[in-house]
């Protein structure tokens, strides 16, 4: 036992984390160079990364799919075990970066010495924040000309509301770059380019740094001294006092509780810095047993239970990704929070309620598979032999259930129909679309109920196109596709009272239902969307057993609104009264009811289309600003703010409709000949005007006469 304590001591299971183009895919190249894994590394604008295994990502030289990875380090005479997961940065793939969050115990938040703080960087934030994931700051690119490493301090700071502590210096910049001060240890770490930075010497601080390093070392001793009180005593004696293991110490402690995030510089692609990050990363970040432990819910109780993670408490583990291997068919990677998942055996799934044979188990070195015997508590391994298994499933031992919590999804923006160039392919293009809706949530198919078109939809353009792409690819089925439509929803803006009868006489037994009912929008303190319903029927007018079904019958209604189809995404129900017949009543009838008074009510009740609405950032040079802020104005945009970087560029913030948004990368080259760059993500869905509504829903042939 102490020994798997031991072993869990050693673990790190890290994530990879920023803004495209910030250098995550060459950081893990580089990590897996150092740790002995792969002995040629791999470049991201060549195509032959390791960690971008898939044919698209390669081409388009960005990551698409978490891809995780095990690999050896040594820090202080000890081996360390790191399973490390690359994310995407892009937006588009923003869900496979919150499933990696769910499972990982800490981050490495990678920026650009150049760029700093992108919006992407931001998301990327917020979503470590929502699963407590602690971090360590690295400050790649920082020997490209504009690179600022102690700006970058400043915008996470100021944007993100973090505590950056910085640990080095950087000993030159831009073409200088050549190596750091390690503020711990009072030394210089200089580099050599010759040998791919793999050698470095250590040597005393330059000269002229001295005040540099004595103010920046100041700093940092005086935020370490905030962690622990036993060393604010020490500190304010004799700042020099402190020794190497207590700085040490402190810091991790400020890192665990998220007080703090320590920061370090290096340049990737050139090879410098990689190895203090791994050392750090060993140093700093939790391991499985500095975690809380895992709480989840007891199916059968409904309580919660929490597991610690040992190999001796019963086992549990989170699916939290799919995919299909084309030679080992579902591997469904998962990470084990406590006992252990042995190969050959079986595990209990509680969302299906079935037991699921585990047939192997691999540990995953990118898309290579290296076979285990079994995956311990605390570990991130990967399987074959599932049954039925979706992502967020909790696989647990049957004596002693649990749910872990699963995760929540943003919902797709935008939609484009797909046939298949020939009637042959109208099967696999059914089975393709299938093992992609189940390899990513993000992702939905479903048949237009008027048309009869399938419906593809998705984060962005970039993530149909892909899906496109790998239909074509793994399951070879052409397809042609219609425009992009747009996601749009319903809402309502008034409250509307109604009795709505319901009954059908014809011979025997007749149907019967009678509801009275307040039908508007939700109140403002209700921020889960869907349908918020409310029973005030009184002594037994409406029999107890048929409210879920007038509650299920305007549920079921909600997915279709009554302009143009679209669903609604929120709704107050209020059931006031109603009246039932002995014989007659049933739960279908009342749902039938339910439905009825939804459609009359939307009617009465002053609908609005709602479109989804765009943050954009762009970042343009000055003397085409005016024609990026005139071409956004004619795309309906608002623009919301200005800000200037150091090298005279300008970033527009804006919000637009995504409606006005297709082909924007095109249009914003051809305003700027192409020195412009944009990204964007969905904010929010917001009315649209009365014209443009009537517009939209004349072309789906929609009820134009209520807008």
């Amino acid at each position: 036992m102490a020994n798997n304590d031991k072993q869990l001591m050693f673990t790190r299971n890290i994530g990879i984390m920023a803004h495209i183009d910030a250098g995550k895919t060459t950081t893990s190249e580089r990590i897996l160079f150092y740790t002995g894994l792969t002995h040629k590394i791999g470049e991201t604008h060549d195509g032959t990364a390791t960690m971008d295994w898939m044919a698209q990502e390669q081409e388009r030289g960005i990551t698409i799919t978490s891809a995780a990875t095990t690999c050896y380090w040594k820090y202080n005479n000890q081996q360390y075990k790191i399973n490390l997961i690359d994310t995407p940065g892009h937006v588009d793939f923003t869900a496979e970066v919150e499933r990696s969050l769910r499972v990982l115990d800490g981050a490495v938040a990678t920026y650009c010495a150049v760029g700093g703080v992108q919006p992407q960087s931001e998301t990327v934030w917020r979503q470590a924040d929502k699963y407590n994931v602690p971090r360590l700051g690295y400050v790649n690119k920082m020997d490209r000309s504009g690179a600022d490493y102690y700006d970058v301090l400043r915008q996470m700071k100021e944007v993100l509301g973090a505590n950056p502590i910085s640990l080095v210096c950087p000993i030159g910049s831009e073409e200088t770059f050549k190596g750091i001060v390690d503020l711990i240890k009072m030394k210089a770490v200089i580099w050599h380019d010759e040998t791919q930075g793999a050698e470095f010497e250590i040597t005393d601080i330059p000269a002229d740094m001295a005040d540099e390093v004595e103010e920046w070392r100041g700093k940092l001793l005086e935020a370490v001294a905030e962690f622990d009180e036993s060393l604010m005593e020490k500190y304010f004696e004799d700042p020099e006092s402190l020794t190497e293991e207590e700085i040490m110490a402190a810091i991790r402690k400020g890192t665990l509780s998220m007080e703090c995030t320590p920061v370090i510089c290096g340049s990737s692609f050139k090879n410098k810095g990689v190895q203090t990050l791994l050392d750090y990363v060993c140093a700093f970040l939790p391991a499985p047993n500095d975690t809380p432990n895992i709480v989840g819910t007891n199916p059968a109780t409904g309580e919660e239970e929490d597991r610690k993670p040992s190999e001796d408490a019963p086992t549990s583990a989170l699916a939290f990704k799919i995919a299909t291997d084309p030679y080992v068919g579902r591997l469904v990677f998962f990470r084990v929070y406590s006992g252990k998942v042995a190969s050959g055996s079986y595990v209990y799934n509680t969302r299906s309620g079935k037991k699921e044979r585990v047939s192997r188990l691999f540990q995953m070195n990118s898309n290579k598979q290296v076979p285990m015997e079994a995956i311990d508590a605390g570990d991130i391994g990967a399987g074959v032999g599932f049954k039925d298994i979706r992502t967020g499933d909790t696989l647990c031992d049957e004596e002693h259930p649990i749910v872990l919590e699963s995760m929540s999804f943003p919902d797709p923006v935008i939609g484009i129909a797909v046939e298949p160039k020939s009637q042959a392919d109208v099967d696999k293009l059914g089975i393709g679309l299938a093992k992609l809706a189940e390899e990513d949530p993000t992702f939905t198919v479903h048949t237009d109920e008027q048309s009869g078109q399938t419906v593809i939809s998705g984060m962005g353009e970039l993530h149909l196109d892909i899906i496109i792409d790998r239909l074509k690819r793994e399951f070879k089925v052409e397809c042609n596709q219609g425009k992009p439509q747009v996601n749009y929803k319903e809402a309502i803006t008034k409250t509307v009272n109604l009795r709505e009868v319901y009954k059908k006489q014809s011979g025997g037994r007749g149907k019967f239902a009678d509801i009275i009912v307040n039908v508007g929008p939700v109140d403002e303190d209700f921020k889960q969307g869907g349908l918020q319903f409310v029973n005030e029927v009184k002594g037994g007018n409406i029999p107890k057993e048929f409210i879920p079904s007038v509650q299920k019958g305007f549920e079921s209604a909600m997915k279709t609104g009554v302009l143009g189809g679209y669903p609604v995404d929120s709704l107050k129900v209020t059931l006031l009264d109603g009246s039932f017949h002995p014989v007659d009543s049933d739960q279908l009838s009342f749902e039938i009811a339910a439905l009825n008074a939804y459609k009359s009510a939307c009617v009465k009740a002053g609908p609005v289309l709602m479109e989804p609405i765009m943050k954009l950032e762009v970042v343009t040079p000055e003397e085409n600003m005016g024609d990026v802020i005139g071409d956004l104005n004619k795309r309906r945009g608002q623009v919301e703010g200005m800000d200037e970087t150091r090298s005279g560029a300008r970033i527009v913030r804006a919000m637009v409709p995504l409606a006005e948004m297709f082909g924007y990368v095109t249009a914003l080259r051809t305003i700027t000949s192409g020195r412009a760059t944009s990204s964007m993500e969905y904010d929010h869905h917001s009315p649209l005007s009365s014209t443009i509504a009537k517009t939209v829903l004349e072309e789906i042939k929609g009820r134009t006469d209520l807008v």
